[in-house]
């Protein structure tokens, strides 16, 4: 598989495409006049605790106060040494009103909502993820060969510091031990600087800033297995070409200067953009995906539209499922859908079509790098998944609710407004 990464980088926002195979699969955008606060960790101080919520309101110096939930509090593990899950203890066990507390956002503000924090810090590296206040040591799940996940076990717990917890990332497959080792050390020395400011700072503030979007690509994304990293300037390539001599040197051939709109043009990415805020996808063979997003979920349903098919109805719905399958997995990505998602497949009576696109569905699914849950079909034929959410979706990004129906895409018909107003 071919792996391209475009990334323009402007005054106004940065916009960051990973194409495969010549297809857009993911997108990022980030705006100047709205960072992400995701991965910031603050000093707070516990304004209000609520225990008939086993939760507690923390001031960390943004405009509304987060909100910290019990098992987000503790740092020990959430499960004793028999592997079964610990009691939660009280919320006013761990907290008190007024006690300063260092927490990390984990996410973000969303209309009237606070900030989501959590007391389990994770700071993470090229090949690492250190964990400053737990001790676990863990092997990142997209690395599937058995023998090299137990060589990542046993060096992580070689190189964990005392009292703290290592995480091997899925670009840490193939590293040696003096890489990771240079990697865990740096990883001390920015947590040194964060315990320093958490003391010397008298106030709710923010003592740590994540990476802005491009340092988190070529740090998160940009690996071995990408052919190319195309970025739009000269300036921005002497950037990179600092932070991967850095991070990677044998990465430096990788990367060059584009004309970006020429790429952008040429790989669909505005078009992809666009697509990916529609309710309606329409995909090649005529059938066509609805997105509907509720509070609680996300519900895809799976349409043939214009695909009349060839040969009988079986074979139409399982060709149009199939196409869905594969485009559902892209859409997910590229829109970036996180929590519970309901797909409506086309009714299938046949048990082994089910498999099929239920298999076809997964392999899609391996491509994406959030961790994401198959459920399996329901006795209503409804297939059930949860996707991590790891940051906003790209139409709460790109888009505000609108002021004149606040959200709901429905306005009263003309003629009830006129008698409305008649009374």
């Amino acid at each position: 598989m071919r792996r391209e990464i475009l990334m323009q980088v402007e005054e106004a926002d940065t916009k960051v495409a990973v194409v495969e195979d010549g297809q857009l699969v993911e997108l990022y955008v980030e705006r100047d006049m709205d960072q992400r606060v995701v991965g910031n960790i603050y000093k707070g101080v516990v304004k209000n605790i609520l225990p008939g919520m086993q939760a507690a309101f923390v001031d960390i110096g943004l405009e509304k106060n987060a909100f910290l939930y019990v098992a987000d509090a503790r740092t020990e593990p959430a499960a004793g040494t028999d592997g079964l899950p610990i009691e939660e203890p009280p919320i006013q066990t761990l907290l008190k009103e007024g006690q300063e507390i260092m927490v990390q956002i984990a996410k973000e503000p969303v209309g009237s909502k606070g900030a989501r924090i959590t007391a389990q810090i994770t700071l993470p590296g090229r090949y690492l993820v250190l964990m400053p206040t737990t001790e676990h040591v863990a092997v990142s799940r997209q690395i599937q060969g058995v023998a090299e996940r137990k060589r990542l076990l046993e060096l992580t717990q070689t190189l964990k510091p005392d009292k703290m917890g290592l995480i091997a990332r899925t670009v840490a497959e193939g590293a040696d031990e003096k890489e990771l080792m240079q990697d865990r050390d740096q990883l001390l020395r920015v947590w040194d600087e964060i315990d320093r400011r958490f003391i010397s700072t008298k106030q709710a503030n923010m003592i740590y800033k994540d990476l802005v979007l491009s340092q988190r690509i070529l740090r998160d994304i940009f690996s071995e297995d990408v052919n190319r990293l195309m970025v739009n300037s000269r300036g921005l390539y002497n950037q990179v070409i600092e932070f991967v001599q850095m991070m990677e040197p044998r990465l430096k051939n990788k990367v060059f200067v584009c004309n970006m709109e020429e790429l952008f043009e040429k790989y669909n990415v505005e078009f992809e953009m666009k697509q990916a805020l529609n309710r309606k996808v329409w995909m090649k063979n005529g059938s066509y995906l609805i997105f509907d997003h509720t509070e609680a979920l996300t519900v895809i349903d799976v349409n043939t539209g214009k695909y009349v098919g060839s040969t009988d109805l079986m074979d139409t719905v399982l060709r149009t499922n199939m196409e869905a399958a594969r485009e559902i997995a892209r859409q997910l990505r590229i829109r970036n859908i996180g929590g519970i998602i309901i797909i409506d497949f086309i009714d299938m009576n046949s048990e082994a079509h089910k498999k099929k696109v239920l298999d076809a569905f997964e392999n899609e699914l391996k491509k994406d790098k959030v961790r994401t849950h198959v459920l399996g079909i329901t006795p209503l034929g409804l297939v059930e998944i949860t996707r991590k959410k790891v940051r906003q979706s790209l139409d709460s990004t790109l888009e505000a609710v609108c002021p004149g129906c606040h959200g709901k895409g429905r306005v009263p018909i003309e003629s009830l407004s006129a008698l409305s107003i008649e009374a």
